[in-house]
C-alpha cells in the first residue's frame, strides 16, 4: 500500500495491521519460504532469504515463527513458490501494482482479476503502470523523541536519501540495493519499525476526485490485501487525510 503519505497511511491503518498480524505473519513466512526453495537455508549464502527475514523482523514476527518457516521450507513436499506481479487501474486512474507469491498461478491471475473487476478497476498488461514506480527501500519507523532534523540526520548517516516525517512516524527511502545496509545502520539508531522492505515507490500522484472514488479505491486495496496469495500492494493516490480516516 502506498499513496500521497506512505507515513500517514501506515501510522493510521497500523491498529488494522495489529487487529490482522496473523496474516501479516503468514506473508512473511510465505515470503521466506519462497527464499528458501529459491536458494537453500543458508541466510549468509541466500540474499533473498536475508531480505525476507528482516522484513519479518520488521514486522515483529517472532524468531520461533521464522525459523519454522526456514525448516519446512527446507524439507521434502513442499512446491516452489512462484513470485508475479499484476499491474492495473483502479477507478479514477490510480495506478495500482500487486506482488504475489504463489504455487498455483491459475489461481491466482483469475483471482487478481475479478477483485480489479468487482471495484471498477481494470488489470492491465505487464509494464501498464510499472513506469509509474521506483523499486526502492522502503523503511516506516516510529520517531519517538527524535524531531524531524533528528531523524533525517540518522537517515541520511544511515545511507538513505529521501525522509518524509508524518505525526510520529517517518517514511525513510534508499536504493533497493542497499536494503540491508541501511536497515542494519537504522537499527543501531535505536528507531523502532513498522515495516521494512523493498517496494515500489509511486513518481506521481493522481488525485482522487471525490469521496466516493475514495472509496472505491480502498474497498479494492482492501480486496486485494485480504488475498491469501498478495504479498503487497502499491498504488499512486492521492486524497484528504479525513477520507482515509473515515473510509479505512
Amino acid at each position: 500500500m502506498a499513496g500521497h503519505s506512505h507515513s500517514a497511511n501506515i501510522a493510521r491503518r497500523k491498529n488494522a495491521v495489529d487487529a490482522k498480524r496473523a496474516k501479516v505473519f503468514s506473508k512473511c513466512a510465505k515470503a521466506v519460504m519462497s527464499a528458501v526453495r529459491q536458494g537453500g537455508p543458508d541466510e549468509g549464502a541466500n540474499l533473498k532469504l536475508r531480505y525476507a527475514i528482516e522484513k519479518a523482523k520488521a514486522a515483529n514476527m517472532p524468531k520461533d515463527n521464522i525459523e519454522r518457516a526456514i525448516k519446512r521450507a527446507s524439507g521434502e513436499g513442499m512446491g516452489d513458490l512462484d513470485e508475479l506481479t499484476y499491474e492495473g487501474y483502479a477507478p479514477g486512474g490510480v495506478a495500482v501494482m500487486v506482488t504475489c507469491l504463489t504455487d498455483n498461478r491459475k489461481r491466482t491471475a483469475p483471482d487478481i482479476k475479478h477483485i480489479f473487476d468487482k471495484r471498477g478497476g481494470n488489470l492491465g498488461a505487464q509494464g501498464s503502470v510499472g513506469f509509474l514506480f521506483d523499486f526502492r527501500s522502503i523503511f516506516v519507523v516510529e520517531t519517538g523523541d527524535m524531531d524531524e532534523d533528528a531523524v533525517m540526520e540518522a537517515a541520511l548517516e544511515a545511507g538513505a536519501d529521501d525522509v518524509e516525517c508524518d505525526d510520529g512516524v517517518a517514511t525513510i527511502y534508499a536504493a533497493a540495493t542497499d536494503f540491508l545496509e541501511v536497515k542494519e545502520a537504522l537499527d543501531g539508531q535505536g528507531l523502532t519499525f513498522l515495516s521494512a522492505e523493498t517496494g515500489y515507490v509511486p513518481l506521481t500522484a493522481v488525485a482522487v476526485e471525490s469521496k466516493a472514488e475514495a472509496e472505491k479505491l480502498l474497498k479494492l486495496i482492501a480486496l486485494l490485501e485480504d488475498n491469501e496469495d498478495v504479498q503487497n500492494v502499491y498504488a499512486n493516490y492521492d486524497m484528504p487525510d479525513e477520507w482515509i480516516d473515515e473510509l479505512s
